[in-house]
C-alpha cells in the first residue's frame, strides 16, 4: 500500500497546488472587493445600493456550481471566452466578493455612528477615519464570519472539476476510477482536513492578535 500511495501522491499534490492557487487568489482579491461592496451597501447613493443588492442577491441566491458552468460554458455564447483556470478564478471571486460584502456590511453597520462624529471633532478626514478608526473595529467584528467563509472556500474549490480543472478532488477521482480503490479518496479527505486545520490555526492566531484593538 505504501508503494501505491507513493505512486499516486505526485498527482494528488499537483491537484492540491491547483486547489491552493484558486484559494489564494480568491481570498486576495475578494476580501478587499468585499470591503468595498460592504461600504457601497451602506452608501447614501441609492442607485449604487440597489445595484449592489441585486448583485449580492444573484451571487448568494444561485449555486456556485451553476455560476462556474455559466462563466465557462455560457458566456462564450455572448462572445466572452475564458480559459478554464481564469473562468474558475472569475466565478469564485464574484461569488465570494458578494458573501464578504454582506459580512463587511454588517461589520460597518455595527460600528456606532458616534465614531464618525468623534473623528470629525478630531479633524480627521473621511479616509483617515475609515483607515485608523473604523477598519480596525470592523476587522475584529467580521473576523469570525470571514473565517467561516475561508474554511468553506477550501472545500468549495473542489467544484472546479465541473469545468475540467485538475484540482485535488479530480486527481483523487481519476485514481479511484482507474485503480478501483478508495485509497485515493481517503488521501484526498486527509489533505482537505489538513488544509482546513492549517486555516483554522492561522485564523485563531490572527484573532488572538486582533485583541490588541480592544
Amino acid at each position: 500500500m505504501i508503494q501505491y500511495i507513493e505512486q499516486i501522491l505526485p498527482a494528488l499534490l499537483s491537484g492540491t497546488k491547483m486547489t491552493l492557487s484558486i484559494f489564494f487568489w480568491t481570498l486576495i482579491v475578494s476580501i478587499p472587493l468585499g470591503a468595498l461592496v460592504g461600504m457601497g451597501l451602506i452608501s447614501k447613493f441609492k442607485p449604487l445600493v440597489w445595484l449592489l443588492n441585486l448583485y449580492v442577491w444573484l451571487m448568494r441566491g444561485t449555486p456556485l456550481l451553476l455560476q462556474l458552468i455559466f462563466v465557462f460554458y455560457g458566456l462564450p455564447i455572448l462572445g466572452i471566452i475564458f480559459e478554464r483556470y481564469d473562468a474558475a478564478i472569475f466565478a469564485f471571486i464574484l461569488n465570494y466578493t458578494a458573501y464578504f460584502g454582506e459580512i463587511f456590511r454588517g461589520g460597518f453597520q455595527s460600528v456606532p455612528r458616534g465614531q464618525f462624529e468623534s473623528a470629525r471633532v478630531l479633524r480627521l478626514s473621511y479616509g483617515q477615519t475609515i483607515r485608523k478608526i473604523i477598519i480596525p473595529q470592523v476587522f475584529k467584528i467580521v473576523l469570525p464570519s470571514i473565517g467561516n467563509e475561508v474554511i468553506n472556500l477550501v472545500k468549495d474549490s473542489s467544484l472546479v472539476y465541473v469545468i475540467g480543472l485538475g484540482d485535488l478532488l479530480r486527481a483523487g477521482n481519476v485514481a479511484t476510477a482507474r485503480d478501483v480503490t478508495l485509497i485515493p479518496l481517503i488521501l484526498v479527505g486527509i489533505i482537505y482536513l489538513a488544509l482546513t486545520a492549517v486555516c483554522t490555526i492561522v485564523l485563531k492566531i490572527i484573532e488572538k492578535r486582533s485583541n490588541v484593538w480592544q
